[in-house]
């Protein structure tokens, strides 16, 4: 899961984040299914049946044309409202049945969302005249006050109708919630949200008539190693080890091999070790960097996060990230013509470790793939036992994603 994540937020860096989120729930009562029941059966009767049918987390990118930058645009993808019957009979019985929310709260206290007398997803929302932009990582969208509906034994109105697209809910007649993805913040939790199962896809719509090109395909991500001398992981079986050290010995990383392809490569000098992959493509087999004919554009370069916990190994990322040509780690390590002892103190030669910004920088890289739990653990570990210069703002600075699972 966590190498997943760390390469969707790579792409996410790349090419912008996703623009909707989608979560989508079979429907128990669509006309193939019930067609399928027999006597009295209803659909919980037979697994054999609904078992597997939809119940889907996808995020969805959309085109540069249709990106949404407005709040006439949140309001075209998604509605929170009840549509009027008069005018969408089927959607508005769509939505009623659905979309719908509960209902919770003090009119009905036993409802499974309740927790500790409020429900969870703070229902009932408000009424709003206009959709509100980015709060808290989504929109506020437009519930206009109208007169409320009855749906079952409730009186049901725009406050508790859970955010939709029209067009969705009429194609596929289920419960399909739209959301807007409206910073970065939300794009994480969304990554994790999808990539936490081990059946997620990526799936792209084709327009009828257009190229067979699969654009999914088209993008190759390079996983870059980020190793310590003589330290670069061996995978073996039981029984094996002594051969996977000596093939290990034979072969190179691509960080070793980047060292070698800056021995004999002057054009390589200028191109930072997570760029190189744009310019030159890794061979597996000679595990050597050749240089690309075309289609470096496509291709993107990461390196794995590494936490502070690993000193060494956490600082000669920091060096990788910022020196480009080197052709060993001994020369990562000579500063000035000076050979340091450890990649940290080359660090701390280059002026990288002044102030507190190491440790800004390994919370904000923390943050992208750990639990706020872990953060505040990695957070009291810093203060306890690193060289903190001002701890105070270091926890206003982050105190958003610190504090994210405690709201």
């Amino acid at each position: 899961m966590q190498q997943n994540y760390q390469d969707a937020m790579a792409m996410v860096r790349k090419f912008c984040k996703p623009d909707l989120f989608l979560t989508f729930t079979c429907n128990p009562s669509w006309s193939e299914i019930l067609n399928s029941m027999e006597g009295v059966q209803r659909p919980e009767d037979r697994p054999d049946i609904i078992r597997g049918l939809p119940h889907a987390h996808i995020l969805l990118t959309l085109d540069s044309e249709s990106k949404i930058r407005t709040k006439d645009d949140i309001d075209k993808f998604v509605s929170a409202e009840l549509p009027d019957p008069c005018t969408d009979l089927r959607l508005f019985q769509i939505v009623t049945k659905c979309m719908v929310h509960g209902p919770c709260g003090t009119i009905n206290i036993n409802s499974p969302c309740m927790r500790d007398g409020q429900c969870c997803k703070s229902f009932p929302k408000q009424f709003m005249d206009d959709t509100e932009e980015n709060v808290n990582g989504y929109p506020i969208y437009r519930r206009r006050a109208t007169e409320p509906v009855q749906v079952g034994k409730y009186s049901i109105d725009n406050r508790w109708v859970v955010p939709y697209n029209p067009w969705l809910l009429k194609k596929f007649n289920a419960h399909i919630n739209v959301e807007v993805c409206a910073s970065v913040k939300s794009v994480k939790y969304l990554y994790k949200y999808v990539y936490k199962g081990h059946d997620a896809a990526s799936v792209k719509i084709q327009k009828e008539g257009a190229l067979d090109h699969d654009e999914i395909l088209s993008f190759v991500e390079v996983r870059l190693a980020v190793h310590l001398p003589q330290q670069q992981p061996i995978v073996y079986q039981d029984g094996q080890e002594a051969q996977a050290i000596e093939r290990a010995a034979l072969r190179k990383t691509t960080l070793t091999s980047w060292f070698e392809l800056n021995k004999i490569d002057p054009s390589a000098h200028n191109i930072s070790y997570s760029n190189i992959p744009q310019y030159y493509m890794f061979d597996k087999s000679t595990t050597n960097w050749k240089k690309r004919q075309r289609g470096g554009q496509n291709v993107i370069g990461r390196l794995p996060i590494v936490s502070i916990l690993d000193t060494e190994r956490y600082y000669l990322r920091m060096l990788l990230l910022r020196k480009s040509g080197a052709i060993s780690f001994d020369d990562i390590l000579t500063v000035n013509g000076l050979r340091c002892i450890t990649f940290q103190q080359a660090c701390q030669e280059h002026g990288l470790l002044r102030g507190d910004q190491q440790w800004y920088d390994a919370l904000n890289d923390a943050a992208q793939f750990q639990s706020p739990r872990q953060l505040r653990m990695l957070f009291a570990m810093i203060c306890g036992f690193g060289e903190v210069e001002d701890v105070p703002d270091l926890w206003v600075q982050h105190q958003v994603s610190l504090c994210a699972s405690l709201f």
